[in-house]
């Protein structure tokens, strides 16, 4: 990439293509996150036992909470310096790089500190079942040390994708996965450590593969050149930020908090269901983060074009985004539901788990589609600078309806199959109403030509 021209090569020449070679190696990053995830759930379910497993799954949700709120506003980073780019701002793009990683370094530390302090009233509040709680406590508490090199993590990942560079997190993740799976094996087989075990090589390769990244952008050739020592917050560049990404964080914590309610009424189920949900919780991510690389490189593509006043190539790129992300995810959710029984089956040989978790996966796989309306209609908005609007449809047609869900239809019809219907229902919801939004939003901001 040149130095002068930033995003340069996503404002002209055919879409389809250049969404791909930025999407792959994103949809890949993130799915061999959720595999080195995935081996720590495996190797805690295969050699330590499924108390251990639960007490790991037990955690999920919580961490999700922790991390939406300053992964949505990495997204704000995004879309401030691919707008920046779109107009080859230099100087703005080097003060939002700065901005970018103060917001990381502040947040990951408020995070580490209030997350080992408040682990415990967190999963008692959850109702997490006593014969794992310690154990999900110890978990919580270590992974939450972590924190700081996590966020540093994602916004150098957000810096490097919003000028159009998807494959170094991919190498970087490969690095760091490694080394995650091994510190695994070390610590629970020859260590015999349990989950802290686990915990630990997460934090230990995390913080390896923040400071690889963070090295790699402060050897840019150009205006997203990291130097420390301007490291700080510029008013005008954290209050984009702020206003983009505010909305994206609070709507996934919604989220976080809505499956958070879900997770309660699992632990109600028993020991069994928290289990299969946290080994079927794998394949649903697989496909989640399948689906959103399209949505995040959308967000960038629409953002650099936008800033260049590229109107119709935006609207183009919707249309090519929606097209390969729908079959891209329909084809890999239908293989997993397809081989549902035999991918649970890696993780534990429990029968009823294994059934519980083959349940789980055809309701909420065989609908995946729908999330591909979701993120791509949402993503395109917060392109254009509008946040706000998917935020509070998301809240209301997905974060609302299941908790109200829970406490009325699941109340009186207390069963898994029950409980996991609210999935598809929300999100057909959602759906609806984020594609009738976001024709009468675009129809007024995109039609100058």
């Amino acid at each position: 990439m040149k130095s002068n021209t930033i995003g340069n090569e996503m404002l002209y020449g055919s879409i389809w293509d250049k969404l791909l070679k930025f999407a792959i190696p994103l949809a890949l990053t993130n799915i061999l996150q959720q595999l080195f995830n995935a081996a720590d759930i495996a190797i805690v379910g295969q050699f330590v036992g499924k108390l251990a497993l639960a007490a790991v799954g037990a955690n999920g949700v919580v961490i999700n909470l922790f991390l939406n709120l300053f992964v949505g506003l990495s997204v704000g980073a995004n879309v401030l310096i691919s707008n920046l780019a779109g107009r080859q701002d230099q100087a703005r793009i080097a003060d939002a790089v700065h901005t970018s990683m103060a917001i990381a370094m502040a947040g990951g530390i408020l995070l580490a500190v209030f997350g080992v302090f408040f682990a415990k009233p967190i999963l008692v509040l959850l109702s997490t079942p006593t014969e794992i709680i310690e154990d999900a406590i110890l978990y919580l508490r270590i992974l939450c040390l972590g924190m700081p090199f996590l966020m540093c993590f994602n916004f150098v990942s957000a810096i490097l994708r919003s000028i159009g560079d998807s494959s170094t997190s991919l190498w970087v993740m490969c690095i760091t996965g490694f080394v995650n799976v091994v510190l695994n094996l070390i610590f629970v087989l020859c260590f015999h450590l349990s989950v802290d075990g686990v915990a630990y090589a997460t934090v230990i390769s995390t913080i390896i593969g923040a400071f690889i990244l963070i090295h790699k952008l402060a050897r840019a050739p150009n205006a997203t050149k990291l130097t420390i020592k301007n490291i700080k917050f510029h008013s005008k560049e954290l209050n984009f930020i702020v206003k983009i990404g505010l909305p994206a964080g609070i709507q996934g914590m919604m989220f976080s908090l809505s499956n958070i309610c879900i997770q309660f009424a699992i632990n109600q189920l028993g020991p069994e269901y928290i289990a299969a949900t946290a080994a079927a919780l794998n394949y649903e991510f697989l496909a989640y983060f399948l689906l959103n690389s399209f949505a995040m490189a959308t967000v960038t593509f629409i953002g650099v074009n936008y800033g260049a006043c590229n109107y119709q190539r935006c609207k183009d790129i919707v249309k090519s985004a929606l097209i390969l992300d729908g079959i891209v995810t329909v084809l890999f959710s239908a293989l997993i539901v397809i081989f549902a029984e035999q991918c649970m089956v890696l993780y534990s040989t429990d029968k009823t788990l294994v059934e519980h978790g083959v349940l789980r996966l055809k309701y909420i796989l065989s609908f995946e589609f729908l999330n591909v309306l979701i993120e791509v209609f949402s993503g395109s908005l917060r392109g254009l600078g509008i946040s706000f609007v998917p935020a509070i449809i998301c809240f209301f047609g997905i974060c609302c309806f299941r908790v109200l869900w829970v406490y009325t239809v699941f109340a009186q019809f207390r069963t898994f199959s029950v409980l996991m219907m609210v999935y598809p229902v929300s999100w057909m919801v959602t759906s609806v109403a984020l594609i009738v939004v976001f024709f009468k939003v675009t129809d007024r901001i995109l039609n100058k030509l």
